[in-house]
C-alpha cells in the first residue's frame, strides 16, 4: 500500500512510503550489463534499462513480479545527463516496471566501481508470503 501523509503535494514518479507484508528480497546494486556483464549500451537511457531488467530478473528468480518491489535507490554518476533525459527516463523505466512507483531515491556520485556504468539501481521487493 502507498503512503502519501495527508497536505502533501503529490509525489510524481515515486511513492514517499510503501507498507507491505511478506517475505523480503534485497537486490544488490544492479548496473547496465547483460547477465554477461556485457555493457550493450554506452548510454544513461539504454544502461538504466538493463539495471531496471536486471533486477526485476532477480526478483522473477526468487518468485515475484515488478509490481513487489517497494524501494529502488539510485546511485548516477552524472545529474545532469539524468535531468537531460527525463522524458525518456519515464518512458524507459515505465517499459520495464509499469506503472509501478515504490519509494525511490536518487544519490550523485563520483564514479562506479565498474568504469564503463553511468548508473547502478539497488532494490527491495517484498514478495508474498504464498510465492
Amino acid at each position: 500500500m502507498m503512503i502519501h501523509p495527508e497536505g502533501w503535494k503529490p509525489a510524481k514518479g515515486y511513492a514517499n512510503g510503501v507498507l507491505a507484508e511478506g517475505r523480503i528480497l534485497h537486490v544488490g546494486g544492479q548496473i547496465g550489463w547483460t547477465a554477461e556483464q556485457v555493457f550493450e549500451a554506452q548510454d544513461f537511457i539504454g544502461q538504466m534499462v538493463q539495471a531496471l531488467r536486471n533486477i526485476v530478473a532477480v526478483v522473477e528468480a526468487a518468485g515475484g513480479r515488478a509490481e513487489h518491489v517497494t524501494r529502488l535507490t539510485w546511485f548516477v554518476t552524472s545529474k545532469a545527463e539524468y535531468l537531460a533525459h527525463q522524458a525518456e527516463v519515464g518512458a524507459a523505466y515505465r517499459e520495464v516496471m509499469g506503472y509501478h512507483f515504490p519509494a525511490m531515491t536518487m544519490v550523485v556520485v563520483a564514479a562506479l566501481v565498474e568504469d564503463d556504468a553511468k548508473v547502478e539501481i539497488e532494490a527491495t521487493a517484498v514478495l508474498p508470503s504464498d510465492s
